[in-house]
This record gives structure tokens, C-alpha cells and sequence, in this order.
């Protein structure tokens, strides 16, 4: 017999011992033990105010409900495989402790509504501490930027140089990344805070709930309007996950940088060394874990949104056991995403630039090249032959081992005779990213504004 199930009245033989751990999910699900607890006391709190309990009953169930989520926060609660997942060990415990009022607690709702709603209530509390990071994370970007807002390094396409750019310029370009990121994650949330208590199994329930109210209590910005999509609905999750995983390839290519500046060819930054590991075998290494890592970590959120995807691919309506397979993947993601957000936020700050070697390299590569079209379009030749006459000169500057600055103006006018003095006025670094001074430019004039700018909204 199943008798010791709260389900087992139907059945006339015990749940297969191996079944019975195959099914739990009291291992990974237990750590939902504060949100069921919350959802179970807005419950209770509703079934008094329509009548379904009185308010003695709904005292004593709340007070039994706060003494089991002391009991567990003390480490004093066994977790039962047998009662399966975190509802039904709640619940059994409750009723232990306080007797037969304990039963009456499910009085009008389900475990499909009630983990639905679990899972809502503590990835809204996860995306507030996801965003806490962002903002932690932006906040140290923009003094980076700020310090560095002179400093000047090659920009890349195809990883060749192309153009000088500033160091704050860069910060800043991250910094956008990581606001479209806060604002996904806002829109998602919208979403995720609608509440699937009160829809019962699937169809809703016979008595008359209040669920309005049971919202109102939790938090929730509304209930939700469909009793089957209520249960089955796992969009939330996916949306979010997949809102990580952009988060988590902007944190990549942030890693990809790093590690790259941080090597010996390049030696454009120095990480500090409490967020650097050493090799067990050359003792002159100093290895970016840190950024290597978290780029690794992509793969494993990426995953994890291939998953869910899969997962509810092909669930009829409505709630399925598959839907057991949500957790597991959505918990990794929110500790793989707060990990990695942490462990930037509190490296960026201490990240050292080199400018020698940034200057360096920005006088590599003929970065200056585009500034000399720009400066004889603008003394009237068409920008197509301009792009001509300079790529010619980076011709004959690869082949003497001279930079377009490096050279006279005798060898820059056998290009072009519209060439004059003034042209090294362009061809300098600084003259490069000063030039570039209009919204979104890389000038120091127009960072400083986007510095300001930022600061004004992270501390708004």
C-alpha cells in the first residue's frame, strides 16, 4: 500500500524504491523552502479571509509554517526522499507539529500551482540580486573609464588594428553591453512576476478564492488569466535563462579581452594577482583564471537554455513530470550568472593599464590611415580616391618599416600634393581620437559625457 503518500489512497502497492528516488526532487527543489513557505502563508492567509479556514486555523498554520523554516534555516529538519519534493515535506512536518489544521492548508490548490508559483517568487528575488550585480559591475566600469579616459590603445576589427580609441572609450562600450542586459532583465522580470496560485491542477478550483488578494499578499503584479497555460508555463524560465546567456557572452567577450591584453603580447593590462592562479610546473606563469573561466561558463548557461527549450517542446497542456527538469537548470544558470557578475564586479576596479605598451601598439598597424582620407576629402578630393592615395602610402610605409606619422612630409606628398604641415596634426594619436568628437565617439570630450551620463542613472 501507498498510504504513507499523500496521494496514496489510489494506490495498492508501494512506490519501487528506485522510482521512488528517480522521481524525488526534494534534493535539488529544497532550496525553494523560503518561497513555498511564503506562497503557503499568503494561502493561508486568503482561505481565512473567504471563510475556507478560520482565523484561528490560518494563525496557527502560520505560526507552524514560520517555526518549520526556523527549524530548517537551523539545520534541524530532515528531508524526506519518500515525501518526494518540497511541498509535501513541508507539508507533512506542519502537520506534524500542529495536527489535522495542518491538512486543511491545501484547501484549493495543487502542487502544480504551487511550484509554479515557488519557482516565480524566487527567480524574482534571484533577477534582484542579478541586477544588484550588473549595476556593481557597470559602477566599476565607469570609474575604470573615468581614470583611463586619456589613455590611448589600438581599437581591432578582425583583430587587426584599425583605429586608435581610448581606454574609457572601451569601458564604456561594455558598459552599454551590461545596460541592454539590466533593462532585459527588468522587461523579463514583468513576466515573471504574475501569479499561477489559485489555478489548482489545471482547471482552477471550486471554492471561492480570493486570488486577487493571494497576489496582492506575495507581490505578484496580477494573477494570471489561464488556469492550464498557469501550470504549464515555464516561458518565464526560458526567457530569463536566455537573458543570461546574453549576459554571460558579454561577460565572454569582456574574458576574451582580458585575457588577450593580459599576455605577454599584448601587456596592456595586469590583473591583480588574487584573481590569478600560478602553474603547479612554470613557476614564471601568471594565468587570467578568473576571465578564462567565466568565458568556459558560457557554455554550460547556452546549455542549460537548450534544455528548457527542449524540455517544453513537446508538452501537451498542461502541467507533465518533464516540467521536474526546469529546476535543475534554471538553479545552475542563476549561480553560474551571480558568480561570474561578482567576480567581475569586484576585479574591474583593481585591472592596471599599461598606456606605454597601449601607446605602442596604437602606433602600429598604420591605425592613423583613415584620418588621412578624412583629412584630403576634406581638402576636396573624393573619398574613394583618398582611400587610393593612402593606401598607397601604407604600401610604401610597410615596405620602408614607417608608420604614416614616422614619415616627411616630402615622402607624404609624392602621394598627394594637396598633403601640407597640417597633416600631422591628424596623424597623431591624440589628434585621431580628439577628431572623433560627436555622440559616440571615442574623443575624451565626448566619454567624459558619457561618464557623466552614467553615473547620473547608477545612482538614480
Amino acid at each position: 500500500m501507498s498510504k504513507d503518500k499523500p496521494w496514496g489512497g489510489r494506490f495498492s502497492e508501494a512506490t519501487d524504491a528506485f522510482v521512488e528516488a528517480f522521481t524525488a526532487s526534494i534534493d535539488f527543489d529544497k532550496r525553494l523552502y523560503k518561497h513555498d513557505i511564503q506562497g503557503s502563508i499568503a494561502h493561508a492567509t486568503m482561505l481565512a479571509k473567504v471563510g475556507l479556514l478560520t482565523e484561528d486555523e490560518a494563525a496557527t498554520i502560520r505560526r507552524g509554517l514560520a517555526d518549520i523554516q526556523s527549524d530548517i534555516e537551523a539545520g534541524n529538519f530532515d528531508w524526506s526522499v519518500s515525501l518526494e519534493d518540497i511541498h509535501m515535506n513541508v507539508e507533512a512536518r506542519l502537520t506534524d507539529n500542529i495536527g489535522i489544521t495542518g491538512k486543511k492548508l491545501h484547501t484549493g490548490r495543487s502542487r502544480n500551482d504551487q511550484v509554479a508559483t515557488d519557482i516565480r517568487l524566487w527567480l524574482r528575488e534571484q533577477i534582484a540580486y542579478i541586477s544588484e550585480e550588473i549595476r556593481r559591475l557597470q559602477i566599476g566600469l565607469v570609474e575604470l573609464a573615468e581614470q583611463e579616459v586619456d589613455t590611448i590603445l589600438p581599437g581591432f576589427t578582425h583583430l587587426q588594428v584599425a583605429q586608435p580609441i581610448t581606454f574609457g572609450h572601451h569601458m564604456m562600450a561594455w558598459y552599454e553591453m551590461l545596460e541592454r542586459d539590466y533593462d532585459r532583465l527588468q522587461d523579463c522580470l514583468k513576466r515573471v512576476n504574475i501569479m499561477p496560485l489559485g489555478a489548482a491542477a489545471l482547471a482552477g478550483t471550486t471554492y471561492p478564492i480570493d486570488r486577487a488578494y493571494t497576489a496582492e499578499l506575495l507581490g505578484f503584479d496580477r494573477p494570471s488569466n489561464n488556469s492550464l497555460d498557469s501550470v504549464s508555463d515555464r516561458d518565464f524560465a526560458i526567457e530569463f535563462i536566455s537573458v543570461a546567456s546574453l549576459i554571460m557572452t558579454h561577460l565572454s567577450r569582456y574574458s576574451e579581452e582580458l585575457v588577450l591584453w593580459a599576455s605577454a603580447q599584448f601587456g596592456f593590462i595586469n590583473l591583480p594577482d588574487r584573481f590569478c592562479t600560478g602553474s603547479s610546473i612554470m613557476p614564471q606563469k601568471k594565468n587570467p583564471d578568473v576571465p578564462e573561466l567565466v568565458r568556459g561558463k558560457t557554455g554550460r548557461v547556452n546549455g542549460n537554455l537548450i534544455s528548457l527549450l527542449t524540455l517544453m517542446k513537446s508538452q501537451p497542456l498542461a502541467y507533465n513530470k518533464d516540467n521536474q527538469e526546469d529546476k535543475e537548470p534554471l538553479f545552475d544558470t542563476v549561480d553560474t550568472l551571480l558568480g561570474s557578475l561578482r567576480a567581475f564586479a569586484d576585479m574591474m576596479p583593481h585591472v592596471e593599464t599599461n598606456k606605454a605598451n597601449m601607446r605602442k601598439a596604437a602606433m602600429q598597424g598604420f591605425s592613423t590611415a583613415t584620418d588621412l582620407a578624412d583629412y584630403l576629402v576634406v581638402k576636396g578630393l573624393p573619398f574613394r580616391d583618398a582611400h587610393e592615395v593612402v593606401g598607397t602610402a601604407v604600401g610604401y610605409g610597410v615596405k620602408e618599416g614607417k608608420d604614416l606619422s614616422e614619415m616627411s612630409l616630402e615622402e607624404l606628398q609624392q602621394f598627394s600634393d594637396i598633403i601640407q604641415q597640417d597633416v600631422f596634426d591628424v596623424l597623431t594619436l591624440e589628434g585621431s581620437v580628439a577628431a572623433r568628437n560627436h555622440l559616440g565617439g571615442t574623443a575624451p570630450e565626448q566619454v567624459r559625457l558619457r561618464i557623466i551620463e552614467a553615473k547620473q542613472k547608477l545612482n538614480a
